[in-house]
């Protein structure tokens, strides 16, 4: 299909601030220069999504027809269908397109523990957290009621802690896998360096919706500022990209340590992680238990992180030849192939 252009396409992307997803897309829609109204939403508005299913942000309405559409990963690749082109962030390269999709997922489930903990843990984040979220959402309660908005909020976010696996047990590994990603980035990151040469993929933007919050967030913006100051930087400017022109790392280049360094993360955290979620859905289990680099790691299966991993399969056995075999290679070395493989 062909670009449609600017004086076409107006698209309108309902979120929040607050959303690592909805900063994501809208961060996406910046750099690929597409035309589109940011939509903050509030009790006021939002009865013009209620009726969108899933019942999940960001959501973006395309301009043809009024259509509604939720879910930011399916979201950028529609874009990629409706818009092909070179402002693209999907590698040209195969293998570098799946690893970038393998760091999107890492950062799409994995990453919005590290947020969801670090926001909701602490008293010092929750006061802070839970007032600036009400105020976009219900920009009209003042003193008493915005307060008492604020605090039922928080409970109810608190109260799903232990659902979504961020525990007190749990914590020592969610808080090592940000502070060793703070640590593999740092060296690499800023305006013109990314994960797949010197543009933005699809990693670099699913890796910034959730590092954007912490960099806001009481508590993990003083990690970030303590151990990974230059890429508070980087999260910054990728807020806005649309006047980045870089270009794809070829595909024979070696990858950055960085990358390689986020894909052993992956091998040893993330991968281990939906594999055993996976069986423990399957088995219909409440709860499963695995060890996460050294350390122990518990909580409820979830069906949607089951489709991840059989997304993720399905990717990387689509991949032929001498692709796969570079892929394999690759994952080989960072300890994520048998995960894939399922072997």
């Amino acid at each position: 299909m062909e670009d449609k252009g600017a004086t076409e396409v107006r698209y309108r992307l309902y979120g929040t601030n607050g959303s690592p997803y909805s900063m994501k897309l809208r961060a996406i829609l910046r750099y690929r220069r597409l035309p589109f109204d940011w939509i903050l939403r509030t009790e006021r508005n939002n009865d013009l999504v209620a009726h969108v299913r899933p019942p999940v942000i960001p959501i973006l309405q395309f301009p043809e027809n009024g259509h509604f559409r939720s879910d930011s990963t399916p979201l950028a690749y529609v874009l990629e269908d409706r818009h092909p082109g070179a402002r693209s962030i999907v590698p040209d390269d195969p293998v570098h397109a799946f690893l970038s999709h393998l760091i999107e997922d890492f950062a799409d489930e994995w990453g919005t523990k590290i947020m969801f903990w670090y926001r909701w843990a602490r008293d010092v984040d929750i006061a802070y957290s839970k007032l600036w979220i009400a105020d976009d959402f219900f920009p009209d309660r003042k003193g008493e009621a915005r307060e008492a908005i604020a605090e039922s909020f928080a409970q109810r976010q608190i109260g799903r802690m232990a659902l979504v696996g961020c525990t007190k047990e749990n914590a020592p590994t969610i808080e090592a896998s940000y502070e060793r990603t703070l640590t593999l980035l740092e060296p690499h990151v800023g305006l013109y360096d990314y994960f797949f040469g010197s543009r933005p993929a699809l990693a670099d933007f699913g890796l910034f919706g959730q590092l954007n919050p912490l960099s806001e967030d009481v508590t993990p913006q003083a990690v970030m500022r303590a151990r990974g100051q230059r890429v508070e930087s980087w999260v910054r400017q990728l807020n806005d990209a649309s006047g980045i022109e870089g270009e794809w790392l070829d595909a024979g280049a070696p990858l950055p340590e960085a990358t390689l360094g986020l894909l052993r993360l992956i091998g040893e955290i993330y991968l281990p992680f939906v594999a055993a979620n996976a069986a423990a859905f399957e088995a219909g289990k409440e709860t499963f238990t695995l060890d996460l680099a050294g350390r122990p790691y518990s909580q409820a299966p979830f069906k949607y992180q089951e489709k991840c991993l059989a997304e993720l399969r399905r990717r990387f056995g689509a991949l032929r030849g001498a692709a796969k075999a570079r892929c394999e290679a690759v994952l080989s070395q960072t300890g994520g192939l048998s995960w894939l493989t399922g072997r």
